[in-house]
């Protein structure tokens, strides 16, 4: 075969090394528009993990690029005159010009032409000619804009401005330092590349950036800014530019996240950068194109020469890889594109929170890399709680008003839909009870409806009359008699989402004998042409709704439970209001926000006016309706705000189910920004929730500060005894099992420790 690889940046070099190492024979050349020893960059960072597997494909250039880098394990976290320093990262920095140099000579030995000074202007000049032609030309790929409707690239350009610089001051360790100024924070990202140089990477909201009037300095200017707010890391070294042929600000970048839907046409395939781009705070973008370089080597080897195959392969391997670490790489980013959202919290959190930001390194696995450190993050949490030992995360306890709960986990509102007539049952008894007594915190009732036209389906549980009542205080008895866990109760109305089958039948869909009428903020219905079409909600419905709601209120607080949730989520009535998607009244309960949080309001003032004050009332909200147009997080904050100022204790934060046009990003963990955000923007307690599957998962999320409380749903489904499991495989043998049950414990226990012996030998 005949390859002509368009750029000679990490990604092309190393493709036609490992390419002509498994295909002597083969033709590849590399067309460069630079000279050999051109580069804009300073230094490169690659794991342990990443250099092992560069191990694993080729250990000669492994071997030249170990000799070459600077390793280094701490990360040192600089913070209102605090250091905070966790090792065991494992991480190397190599100059970028030094890594293209061991690629350059490696591949010029393998056979592989190297073409410098070459500017390709079009890529079909080269692609009637070759085989196969690798786009490896970067994040301003000329191939990729040239088929920009096959390749259909979707590029975001971020927020935050930053300057890549160098300086001969020699690190010691992975650096952050975040420094407030006049103009809002700045912050820094820096590490030590060869015996000589270190990066030091600029950054700073372009509101700050604009605030202190960087966009109207020469480069001089600027770079003596960043010397003195940074003066203290550089111990009088001088900050340097490689980019002196830039003129002004424009040394200062924003970064652009790209991603392809299709990477290759005819035979033509991108890589690296051209392909996908990943933020420089986790360092992956050479990593990622060198991986793609291995990916592509390998079907390329294993296809017999069906090119089309091969990158069809190529592609479904390599999306799947760049998708998790552009997720990684988002995540990491948007902390510090707000940054200013966390400088409230203690400098212990604070970093703790920066290092988990990524959401691929959880408390687990700090812990492995640092026990030290992450026992000291645990006393200082449990500290905050009044213990005064270490304690794992989710295991402190937490007060709201004048509750107590034991730790951090709550056993979600879950719909079962075995009430009849709206009375609950044996079934809610043995289906709360059991997980009341499986070690989570608190257990919440599935939403129960305030009058029988407020339910989802006919199996939906009540609180419209004294026999429900009695019915839930069997429930709230038993949990207080025999658990040290507390009860919460969810109280919502089903609106236009009412009058449906059960969930395991046909969720959403109508029933087909014994409809009752439906009320909404607006006559719309949920699911075009199938579900019924509401009433839009008069004023006397709504005074005769609210009632409903205080009588059921009552009831709950006679009844004895801990903690009332005011269901204002998932397209019921409460949510039907607050969204712009089925909220389209022109009274004083619709149009603006403000407008359309009217009425949810009223009803949770008349709610908490008859709540006992000493005990904590939430309120479930979507936080993204996940719909253009809809509900977005930043008015959710808003949302929060007024329900904070008239006495919520709580925002559970959910998401999405108020209309079938959505389309939500899932992933692990995926609704726990919206936690983060409303806690650390509003300044209110909130409740994670959304595929947290893991005790790690909650450990991690609490410890940085994203939420104070973790609903779990579906573990608890498949495992009543979820909270107490966790605690064993965490070793945490602090926690109450159930009197009955203590020799399962002592046995599983065991077991686990038995497992642990021998997975170390």
């Amino acid at each position: 075969m005949k390859i002509a690889c368009l750029g000679g940046g990490p990604a092309g070099l190393y493709f036609s090394i490992l390419l002509k190492k498994a295909n002597p024979a083969w033709d590849v050349t590399v067309i460069e528009r630079n000279r050999p020893n051109d580069t804009f960059g300073w230094g490169i960072v690659f794991s342990d993990k990443t250099m092992d597997g560069f191990r694993s494909v080729d250990e000669e250039t492994h071997a030249e690029i170990t000799r070459a880098f600077r390793h280094w394990d701490d990360i040192d976290v600089f913070f209102k005159g605090n250091k905070i320093t966790s090792g065991g990262h494992g991480f190397c920095g190599i100059a970028r010009i030094k890594l293209l140099q061991i690629l350059q000579q490696r591949g010029a030995g393998l056979g592989v032409k190297l073409v410098f000074q070459t500017e390709v202007a079009d890529p079909d000049d080269y692609a009637p000619h070759y085989d196969l032609v690798i786009a490896s030309d970067g994040a301003s790929s000329i191939t990729r804009r040239k088929y920009e409707h096959i390749f259909k690239p979707n590029i975001q350009v971020r927020r935050n401005r930053f300057v890549w610089l160098g300086s001969r001051r020699k690190l010691d360790a992975f650096t952050f330092d975040f420094k407030e100024t006049e103009w809002g924070w700045f912050n820094l990202h820096a590490y030590r590349f060869d015996d000589e140089w270190s990066t030091f990477i600029v950054e700073t909201p372009e509101k700050n950036w604009l605030a202190a009037g960087i966009d109207k300095m020469e480069q001089e200017e600027s770079i003596a800014l960043c010397e003195r707010l940074f003066a203290e890391r550089l111990d009088s070294n001088p900050l340097v530019s490689n980019a002196k042929h830039l003129r002004g600000s424009t040394i200062w970048l924003k970064f652009n996240r790209v991603l392809c839907e299709k990477w290759f046409h005819k035979n033509i395939v991108l890589i690296g950068d051209a392909a996908h781009t990943a933020h420089f705070s986790i360092g992956s973008g050479t990593k990622l194109a060198m991986e793609d370089a291995i990916a592509l080597t390998r079907v390329l080897s294993t296809h017999n020469g069906n090119v089309e195959a091969a990158l069809q392969r190529y592609q479904e391997e390599r999306e799947i890889e760049a998708l998790k670490l552009q997720s990684a790489a988002r995540n990491r980013m948007e902390w510090f594109e707000e940054v200013e959202r966390y400088v409230h919290q203690e400098p212990e959190q604070f970093a703790y929170g920066l290092l988990t930001g990524s959401q691929r390194v959880g408390h687990a696995n700090l812990k492995l890399r640092d026990s030290c450190y992450v026992e000291r993050v645990e006393k200082w949490f449990a500290g905050r709680s009044g213990v005064n030992h270490p304690l794992p995360p989710m295991f402190t306890p937490i007060s709201v008003r004048s509750l107590t709960l034991k730790n951090r986990v709550i056993c979600s509102p879950m719909a079962t839909y075995m009430a009849q007539n709206g009375l609950p049952n044996d079934f809610h008894l043995v289906h709360l009870a059991a997980r009341a007594m499986g070690g989570a915190a608190m257990v919440v009732t599935e939403m129960t409806c305030v009058s029988p036209d407020a339910r989802i389906t006919p199996g939906c549980p009540g609180m419209w009359n004294e026999e429900q009542a009695s019915a839930w205080k069997r429930v709230v008895d038993f949990v207080h008699t025999h658990t040290d866990a507390k009860i919460g109760f969810q109280l919502g109305h089903a609106g236009r989402k009412g009058s449906t089958r059960m969930g395991w039948d046909a969720i959403d869909q109508p029933l087909q004998t014994g409809n009752w009428p439906l009320i909404s903020a607006s006559p719309l219905p949920y699911i075009e042409n199938l579900s019924q079409v509401p009433q839009e909600a008069t004023r006397a419905d709504m005074c005769r709704i609210k009632t409903d709601f205080v009588s059921s209120t009552r009831r709950a607080a006679v009844t004895g439970f801990d903690w009332l949730e005011f269901h204002c989520a998932h397209g019921y009535l409460m949510s039907s209001f607050i969204s712009p998607l089925t909220n389209q009244r022109t009274d004083e309960y619709g149009g603006t926000l403000e407008n359309r949080c009217r009425y949810p309001l009223e009803v949770f003032c008349a709610m908490r006016a008859v709540w006992p004050q000493d005990r904590p009332m939430s309120v479930r909200i979507s936080a993204h309706d996940w719909v253009p147009g809809g509900l977005t997080p930043e008015d959710a904050a808003e949302v929060a705000r007024r329900f904070k100022e008239v006495g919520a204790d709580v925002i559970d934060c959910s998401s999405g189910q108020v209309s079938k046009a959505e389309k939500p990003v899932y992933g692990r963990m995926f609704q726990v920004p919206f936690a983060d955000k409303i806690r650390n923007e509003v300044g209110i307690p909130t409740i994670a929730v959304g595929n947290i599957f893991e005790g790690d998962h909650v450990n991690t999320i609490i410890a940085a500060g994203r939420a104070d409380l973790c609903a779990i749903a579906r573990p608890h489904l498949a495992d009543p005894a979820w909270t107490l499991h966790e605690a064993a495989k965490q070793g945490f043998t602090e926690i109450t099992w159930p009197k009955q049950y203590l020799s399962g414990k002592e046995q599983l226990e065991r077991n686990l420790a038995r497992a642990q012996l021998m997975l170390q030998v």
